[in-house]
């Protein structure tokens, strides 16, 4: 539990993300057109939410895995070392590869599980996030396909948390301490 009170501004309407989603799912199929079956990998716990709607959205066969990666635990901050705690129960040697992250913030998350998921052999990996915040980059990583690029806010909603809490409130919303 947070040791501050904080108050939550809306930030991103879920009606405003419902319509980015279709959006990019519609660029997702023309990209990945012509594949059998798409392995989509959502990056746990965050993306939860959003991978759930993307694949409702996406016009193609799918596969859904899951990959739990973490680099903050219930800090605020990254610790920058990141760590597998699940992996993939399937296979992507060979297929094609959307990875799902809820937001890029270092980047050393999503450079981590490239990497990783690269050395696999899929035939293609792309990614996705939900947000970007290319003013906290500090590696040489972007995703294919943003949904909204945000400013240095700390952010909850939409599956994304503070210690814990507030994974189920529709919108993005940004956190202020009071």
């Amino acid at each position: 539990m947070p040791d501050r009170e904080y108050v939550i501004d809306p930030m991103i309407s879920a009606k405003t993300i419902a319509a980015r989603i279709e959006a990019l799912s519609r660029e997702i199929g023309a990209a990945f057109a012509g594949t059998e079956k798409l392995v989509v990998v959502g990056l746990l716990r965050g993306s939860f939410v959003f991978i759930a709607d993307l694949v409702r959205e996406i016009d193609m066969p799918v596969e859904v895995d899951f990959l739990e990666a973490t680099s903050y635990g219930n800090a605020m901050e990254s610790s920058r070392e990141v760590r597998i705690l699940k992996d993939l129960r399937g296979k992507i040697e060979g297929r094609d590869v959307l990875v799902v992250e809820d937001i890029v913030d270092t980047g050393h998350t999503l450079k981590h599980v490239l990497g990783l998921l690269a050395a696999r052999n899929p035939a293609r990996l792309k990614s996705i996030a939900l947000l970007d915040k290319p003013s906290r980059r500090e590696t040489d990583i972007r995703a294919d396909w943003i949904g909204f690029e945000i400013p240095d806010e700390f952010v909850v909603g939409y599956g994304i948390d503070f210690a814990q809490r507030n994974r189920n409130l529709p919108y993005i919303g940004k956190v202020r301490f009071v």
